[in-house]
């Protein structure tokens, strides 16, 4: 009896250590996530390494990220547009000063490289000279263009996003998280009355034979790759959305819903149906016994019984809607713009990451950029699954 007691006890304290250990695991995995997204905000937006560098005669002295990036797309052609003179803009790289100077005047390695640049900022009153910062021995004597750092509030309502641009990346995630949860929502709002009404033809309709082929087919589809989902999406999906639609490009916003739902139609079916067949057969018959009809008994009593379940399935078809990333990646344009529609193209969070996390130099601006997406990812699945809860819990209380 001592024996069988000690060895309980050790059984416990192994599964609560077991538990502990999996808790700590998730816990520093968050705070790992958050501490690298937080890193980059109030980091200036300029190309490590790089300075930009006008005349001391100019006024301007800082500008946003979007400002210098539309600066350098050409769209100012003259510093009066952002609060200077009215001088033209020239844009000059270090390609431009080896070709106007003389290898004498630059040095034969670029020593005299900052002595070049501060005769060209001298000379002409609107030149902006982009250099590595490194290749200039003495640059304390050149005014620098500065550029405003990154804040919160720029990252999560900018509405643009080029974090490769040169020399300043955008980091503007509001078309990201718009696309996110445009894609999400419709996906849902697709496959819930379609999932639900299966898992009720599965668990109180349909013959036994019929339910034990069924059964084991849909469940077998939420164990198809989600590259093959993809592929089902850009050979069937997009070509008929273009088709039907009139579309330039099938690769929209309404294509990543259609195949999102579909991918979490199984996970709904398999989750409802189990719920609505786990709950006691008295609970059925005494139902039908006070007269109510079959289809009253399922709408009235299984499912509001159910709804912990059902929202169980919920919560899981969300997830793997919101955290898909190579079939939304595939068939919807991965267009980082704003969107304006089911029939434009987007980009979702999840496929920004898996596209550019390994163009991103590792501990850089870029890679810390995606790890913040990833909070707000993060943040997206913790609050929409809060909220499902909550409902279901305040329903199931009434």
């Amino acid at each position: 009896m001592i024996m069988n007691r000690k060895v309980e006890k050790g059984f416990e304290v192994l599964i609560r250590t077991c538990g502990y250990f999996t808790s700590l695991v998730v816990v520093l995995i968050i705070l790992f996530l958050f501490k690298e997204g937080i890193s980059f905000i109030g980091d200036s937006p300029i190309e490590e390494g790089y300075a930009l560098y006008l005349s001391d005669e100019n006024p301007v002295g800082t500008l946003s990220e979007d400002q210098i990036k539309d600066l350098f797309d050409g769209k100012y052609k003259l510093w009066s547009e952002l609060g200077g003179k009215s001088d033209s803009i020239r844009i000059f790289s270090l390609d431009d000063l080896t070709e106007i100077f003389s290898e004498e005047e630059t040095g034969k390695d670029l020593e005299h490289l900052d002595r070049c640049t501060r005769k060209l900022t001298d000379s002409i009153p609107g030149a902006l000279v982009f250099v590595l910062e490194a290749a200039l021995s003495d640059p304390s004597g050149l005014k620098k263009l500065n550029a405003k750092p990154i804040t919160l509030s720029s990252f999560l309502t900018g509405q643009q996003w080029f974090p490769t641009a040169k020399p300043v990346g955008v980091y503007g995630s509001l078309p990201l998280f718009l696309g996110t949860l445009l894609v999400s929502i419709m996906a849902i709002l697709m496959a819930l009355p379609f999932g639900l009404a299966g898992a009720i033809y599965l668990a109180e309709i349909a013959d036994k034979r019929i339910r034990n082929i069924l059964k084991p087919l849909i469940e077998l589809l939420s164990g198809i790759p989600s590259v093959v989902y993809g592929f089902f999406g850009l050979v069937v999906i997009v070509p008929w959305i273009q088709e039907g639609l009139g579309l330039a490009v099938g690769e929209t916003a309404l294509a990543g819903s259609i195949v999102l739902a579909i991918m979490a139609l199984p996970t709904i079916i398999t989750v409802s149906e189990d719920a609505i067949r786990t709950i006691p057969s008295d609970v059925r018959q005494a139902s039908l016994a006070l007269g109510a009809s079959q289809w009253q008994t399922i709408v009235r009593v299984l499912l509001p019984y159910a709804s912990s379940g059902i929202s169980a399935a919920i919560i899981l078809g969300i997830g793997r809607a919101m955290g898909e990333t190579m079939a939304v990646l595939m068939v919807t344009g991965n267009a980082a713009v704003m969107p304006h529609g089911l029939t434009h193209p987007i980009r979702t969070i999840p496929a920004t990451i898996a596209a550019e996390l390994g163009e991103a130099s590792f501990g850089g601006l870029h890679f810390k950029a995606l790890f913040a997406l990833g909070c707000i990812l993060f943040l997206i699945t913790f609050v929409t699954n809060y909220l499902v809860d909550s409902f279901s819990a305040g329903k199931k209380s009434k």
